[in-house]
């Protein structure tokens, strides 16, 4: 997993493959599966804040946490200009004391596949740990099915995303997919919708 001046460093170089600008198709579509939803969101690893700022103007209460500051300042000045209500936090998400059960969703785009097991583990329980009972986790995250040369995202096994979740969640869906990219050829990816095991 990068450190914070890497993270910054990656932001500054505008080194930012995965963000395309456009909210993710994914997410748009579980929301609009899902018109009845309510309560407060968190997104981890929010970046330059596409996601956080498509749901607040949803009418949903968003959190967007990211580990870098020049992506907070962006995600801000992205708030500001679609006049957007959402709250941004500059923080590393293992190591954030935050106020139990507060949250009835959280997302994250790519944080989760990009650790190793042992914070694999302790991501899945902070995420149990601040979410509500029945509160939901939809992760996306590289699929270790597709076989590349060269760079790319971080790649799990559905074993490995089992192994590390379950304890904590019950597995709702886990489903392949080529997720939007800037690249040609898009990456593949899994889906994952959890529910908390309270």
């Amino acid at each position: 997993m990068l450190k914070k001046h890497e993270w910054d460093q990656r932001y500054a170089q505008n080194e930012l493959p995965w963000d395309t600008g456009r909210p993710t198709c994914v997410l748009m579509q579980l929301f609009a599966a899902w018109p009845a939803f309510s309560g407060k969101i968190l997104e981890v690893g929010c970046g330059t804040g596409t996601n956080s700022v498509w749901m607040a103007k949803q009418g949903h209460q968003v959190t967007g946490m990211d580990i870098s500051s020049g992506a907070m300042a962006a995600a801000r000045q992205r708030a500001e200009e679609q006049g957007a209500d959402c709250t941004f936090v500059e923080a590393d998400f293992l190591a954030s004391e935050l106020e139990p059960e507060q949250f009835a969703l959280l997302f994250d785009r790519g944080c989760f596949h990009s650790m190793n097991e042992e914070q694999r583990s302790q991501f899945a329980r902070q995420v149990a740990s601040c979410l509500e009972r029945g509160g939901l986790w939809f992760s996306l995250m590289g699929n270790s099915d597709q076989l590349s040369e060269g760079h790319g995202p971080p790649r799990l096994t559905a074993a490995q995303i089992c192994a590390s979740v379950e304890p904590f969640f019950e597995i709702l869906s886990l489903e392949s997919f080529l997720i939007d990219s800037k690249k040609p050829e898009p990456p593949r990816f899994w889906k994952c919708l959890m529910r908390v095991r309270k």
